[in-house]
């Protein structure tokens, strides 16, 4: 019972606001909503400097996260990772400080 209760509930994940978001542990179809509520938590604890791991693998996460990314206002810049910090297996995000009209 993979992320359900017994009665086929999906059961609520707690991250750490740590400004890192690992992808792996998710499903895909997730991964639009969960990029935008995690960025929300990092503005709100001034976090502007996101990684995100979504792996190598075949790239379709990769795609999917970077227009995800595309289409936020609250994203300065984002890029692939360094070597030393996952390579093309992760993004780095810039985001836009919180200003009290956003909260």
């Amino acid at each position: 019972m993979s992320g359900e209760d017994e009665v086929g509930i999906p059961e609520i994940v707690v991250l750490p606001i740590d400004g890192i978001l690992d992808l792996h542990s998710f499903r895909p179809a997730d991964v639009r909503y969960l990029i935008p509520d995690y960025f929300a938590e990092c503005r709100k604890r001034g976090i502007l400097d996101v990684r995100i791991i979504h792996g190598k693998g075949s790239g379709k996460l990769q795609r999917g996260v970077h227009a995800i990314l595309g289409r936020l206002p609250e994203v300065v810049a984002f890029r692939f990772a360094g070597e030393d910090r996952g390579g093309w297996g992760a993004t780095l995000v810039q985001l836009r400080p919180l200003v009290e009209r956003d909260a």
